[in-house]
C-alpha cells in the first residue's frame, strides 16, 4: 500500500499544481484549452508514434494477451457507452458522449501507473506487457471513440443530405487527420519497413513525447480550478454522482473481472501473465477520455471527476488485488 501512494502521489501533486495555476491564472485565459490541444496534437501522439516506431515484432507476437486484455477493455468500454447511451436523449452530442464515457471505463493509465507498478511487482519482464495494454488502450480504443465523434460530426447537419458513402469518407477523413490516428499508423509502417528510428528524430520525438502525461494531468487541474463553483467557467449543471460511481466501478471492478474470467476460458496465459493482465486491467483511469472531451469540446466533468476518484480509490483495490496474488 505505501509503495501504490509513493507512485499516486506525484499524479495528485501535478493535478494540484494545475489547480493552484488555475486559481492563480499563472497561465493566463486560454491556458487549459492551449496546453490540452498540445498534448493531444503534439505530445501525445509523438509518443504513439516512438512506441509503435520502435516496439519489436515478438514483443507483440503474444495473442493469449491481446486477446484476454483487448476483450477486458473493449466489452468495458462497451458497457460504459450502453449505460450512458441508455440515457434520457434530450441532450446535445450523445453519440459521442457515450464514446468518452465508454472510453473512461476501459481505459487504464497504463503509462504513470502501469509502468512503476508493474516494474515493481513483476520485474522488467512485465514491460512486454504493458507495452501491449498501452497499445490497445490508446490506439484501438482511442481510435474507435474517436471514430463515434466524427461519425457523429459527419452527421450533425440536417440540412446537408449525405448518402452513407459520403458520411463514410468524412469519417475516415477526419481520422486520418487527427494525429492520434495516424501518428501511431505513421510508426508501425515505419517499424514494418525496417528502417526503424533512432538518432536525434528519436531523441526529439521521445523529448516530446514524455511532456504528454505531466501535462496532461497538470492540464486537469487548470480545469477543476476553472470549473470550480463560483468560478467564471462555472455553470449551474454539476457532476451526476452517479456517473461517476458507474465508471470508477467499471474501471476498478469490472474490467479485472472480465479480463480474469476472459483469461480462464481462453487459458491462452501463464500464472505471471495472467497476473500482469488482470493488474493492468485494474488501474484507474488515464488522462485520454479528458483530453478527448476537451479537444471536441464535450463535457469533461465526468472524464475529470472519474480519472481523480479511480486514481484516490486504486490504491485500496490494487493493493487488495495484490495481496491476492500474493
Amino acid at each position: 500500500m505505501t509503495a501504490i501512494i509513493g507512485i499516486l502521489v506525484p499524479i495528485f501533486g501535478l493535478i494540484a499544481l494545475g489547480y493552484a495555476a488555475g486559481l492563480k491564472n499563472w497561465f493566463g485565459h486560454g491556458a487549459t484549452d492551449c496546453l490540452n490541444r498540445f498534448v493531444v496534437r503534439v505530445a501525445l501522439p509523438a509518443q504513439l508514434f516512438v512506441a509503435t516506431a520502435q516496439t519489436p515484432g515478438h514483443v507483440l507476437l503474444q495473442p493469449g494477451l491481446l486477446i484476454v486484455f483487448g476483450t477486458g477493455c473493449l466489452l468495458t468500454a462497451l458497457l460504459g457507452w450502453v449505460f450512458d447511451w441508455m440515457r434520457p436523449t434530450e441532450r446535445d452530442h450523445r453519440m459521442s458522449g457515450a464514446a468518452i464515457e465508454g472510453l473512461c471505463a476501459g481505459y487504464s493509465n497504463t503509462a504513470f501507473i502501469g509502468i512503476p507498478v508493474c516494474l515493481a511487482v513483476f520485474g522488467p519482464g512485465s514491460m512486454a506487457a504493458v507495452t501491449i495494454a498501452s497499445l490497445l488502450t490508446v490506439c484501438l480504443l482511442f481510435a474507435i471513440a474517436i471514430a463515434l465523434v466524427e461519425f457523429e460530426n459527419a452527421g450533425a447537419d440536417p440540412a446537408a443530405q449525405r448518402s452513407a458513402a459520403q458520411v463514410l469518407g468524412q469519417v475516415m477523413l477526419g481520422l486520418l487527420r487527427n494525429p492520434l490516428v495516424f501518428m501511431p499508423l505513421a510508426g508501425g509502417v515505419l517499424n514494418a519497413s525496417g528502417i526503424g528510428l533512432a538518432g536525434p528524430f528519436a531523441a526529439t520525438a521521445q523529448l516530446i513525447g514524455s511532456a504528454s502525461s505531466p501535462c496532461a494531468l497538470v492540464t486537469i487541474g487548470l480545469f477543476l480550478a476553472d470549473t470550480r463553483p463560483g468560478s467564471a467557467r462555472s455553470t449551474v449543471r454539476r457532476v451526476p454522482p452517479m456517473a461517476v460511481a458507474r465508471l470508477v466501478t467499471l474501471k476498478l471492478l469490472v474490467q479485472p473481472g472480465v479480463t480474469a474470467m476472459t483469461a480462464l476460458a481462453v487459458k491462452m496465459l501463464d500464472r505471471t501473465t495472467f497476473e500482469e493482465a488482470v493488474l493492468l486491467a485494474a488501474l484507474p483511469t488515464g488522462t485520454g477520455p479528458f483530453m478527448l472531451a476537451k479537444l471536441y469540446d464535450r463535457e469533461a466533468r465526468v472524464a475529470s471527476r472519474a480519472i481523480l476518484v479511480s486514481t484516490l480509490l486504486s490504491a485500496v483495490t490494487i493493493a487488495a488485488l495484490l495481496r491476492a496474488f500474493g
